[in-house]
């Protein structure tokens, strides 16, 4: 088969998969990253097998600011509770003492602490 021949089939195959909008786009985030994961209360062999309890630790006030992520970040939280919002239209999480969560890489947030936070933390 000739070039000539197969770059059009070759395009036209290509082109049926890619879906087709026709609308406006609005204010909507269409390319959202990972959700932030949360494990609410887990168990001590689940903490125990990731480590949590060799981990850094951190704390903080009852506050509100920015924060961005260049790393995957899996905390544990041993006081407080917090609501995360993504910047970028993804699910805020309310999260509290004895819950695990887990941060994507990439992801820019604003921390809501409403009681004061105290947990472990690892960076990945």
């Amino acid at each position: 088969m000739s070039m000539s021949i197969l770059l059009p089939l070759l395009t036209t195959s290509v082109a049926a998969f890619v879906p087709q909008y026709s609308g406006s786009f609005g204010s909507s985030i269409l390319f959202a990253g990972p959700e932030i994961e949360l494990v609410s209360q887990p168990d001590k062999e689940f903490l125990d097998k990731k480590g949590v309890f060799g981990w850094g630790k951190w704390g903080c006030p009852p506050s509100k600011f920015p924060w961005s992520y260049s790393e995957t970040e899996s905390c544990y939280l041993l006081d407080g509770k917090v609501t995360v919002t993504p910047d970028d239209g993804r699910k805020p999480v309310t999260f509290g003492q004895g819950d695990f969560v887990t941060f994507p890489a990439g992801l820019s947030c604003t921390w809501d602490v409403q009681e004061a936070v105290e947990k472990h933390f690892m960076f990945y």
